[in-house]
């Protein structure tokens, strides 16, 4: 294993997830956005470019770069997820949180690897996106999900937050990465867990939960594959906790995501 990245309060690898769990311990929550091999009804959708299947044509999205793991046929994603999933459940302490994202096609397939991999799965919260494109003479696919568990038993605690189950909030528009997840929600999502629990990401990409974990005084622990996104999750991690630094965010109250404005 490579001598990972250290940025303040966390810790990044650059290589494979399913080298690099094994070594890790002591996690508090997984919040990761995998590679979902959808895009498609058929085999021949989902082997193609990440930017032609999930990005509009004409787009300037469509020159970010490319990335890996993304063009398994459905019964190598089961196995391969099952794997990981299983691999990061024993990086975590007993109670730990575990949130992965999906879109519709993947939805009964996610929730399947999940428990295959041993966590206890506890719901489904929908990620509504109201800028989507429209479907005209059908509904609209405009949600991508995220499957939430545990690591055994939730242990009850009677001064948390209620924590909402829905949540509206436009992709964002200056994207490093093809299917970089909107910052706002990924600080909302880490609410479950309290400031300065540790936060691991396997599948970091240009490194967003890494960037809210900064926000929001959580510690991250961050892996990804490819090296050209592993420079953008550190650049992006980096200029995060400087700005930490500079304004001393320490009240997570301050944090707390408007939706509906960002």
């Amino acid at each position: 294993m490579n001598a990972p990245v250290i940025i303040g309060p966390a810790t990044l690898y650059c290589g494979d997830a399913l080298a690099i769990l094994p070594q890790l311990s002591g996690v508090d929550a997984l919040l990761t956005d995998p590679p979902y091999s959808s895009g498609g009804q058929f085999r021949s959708d989902r082997v193609l470019d990440p930017r032609k299947k999930y990005v509009l044509s004409g787009t300037a999205s469509q020159l970010l770069p490319d990335f890996s793991g993304d063009n398994r046929d459905q019964r190598a994603f089961g196995y391969w997820t099952a794997l990981w999933s299983a691999a990061a459940l024993q990086t975590c302490r007993p109670g730990a949180f575990g949130m992965f994202f999906t879109d519709w096609r993947q939805l009964p397939a996610s929730t399947d690897y999940m428990q295959a991999g041993g966590w206890i799965w506890r719901g489904i919260v929908p990620w509504c996106k109201p800028d989507a494109r429209p479907q005209l003479g059908r509904f609209t696919a405009q949600c991508e999900y995220v499957i939430w568990g545990t690591a055994g038993a939730l242990p009850f605690d009677a001064s948390a937050d209620a924590i909402p189950g829905f949540y509206e909030c436009i992709a964002p528009r200056d994207r490093v990465h093809v299917t970089q997840k909107p910052l706002p929600l990924m600080r909302e999502l880490l609410r479950v867990v309290r400031p300065g629990s540790r936060v691991l990401d396997p599948f970091m990409g240009s490194g967003t939960t890494g960037v809210a974990c900064m926000h929001t005084g959580r510690r991250f622990i961050g892996i990804e594959l490819d090296p050209v996104h592993f420079e953008s999750a550190c650049s992006r991690i980096e200029d995060a906790h400087r700005q930490r630094l500079l304004f001393d965010c320490t009240d997570d109250t301050q944090t707390q995501t408007r939706l509906a404005f960002e």
